[in-house]
């Protein structure tokens, strides 16, 4: 594994499973990716960046677990899930979605779904 990433889960250690699992699918299902790991997320590019794993607080503190990851993936359209735990639109017909992740079962084909489509949106845009 990247040092790089290694030194994005120094704070947060019991959260690398959780990133290698996403890591994981990402590479197994999407042709072409790539790993940036920046100070304050680790993006997954094709094209253009398609999604990234932060530690944005999309939850207040109370409602968040202990350990945990959030994953950000972009789409043409918005999303209605209770599985999503933030959106907007920072741009027309642009939609970005925040879902936090506790354990490695939700890494599941409803979020590589989201996932796919993004990476899909990515790679098509000029």
């Amino acid at each position: 594994m990247d040092a790089d990433i290694l030194a994005f889960f120094e704070g947060h250690p019991q959260a690398l499973a959780l990133y290698q699992a996403l890591e994981e699918r990402i590479f197994c299902e999407i042709d072409g990716v790539s790993v940036k790991a920046q100070k304050t997320q680790i993006s997954f590019f094709n094209r253009r960046m398609f999604a990234c794993a932060s530690f944005a607080k999309v939850r207040r503190a109370k409602e968040r677990p202990a350990d945990y990851l959030t994953v950000t993936f972009g789409l043409g359209r918005r999303v209605a899930s209770d599985r999503i735990d933030g959106v907007v639109e920072p741009y027309s017909n642009r939609w970005t979605h925040h879902v936090l992740l506790s354990e490695p079962a939700e890494i599941d084909e409803t979020l590589m779904a989201w996932i796919r489509e993004a990476a899909h949106l990515s790679e098509s845009k000029r």
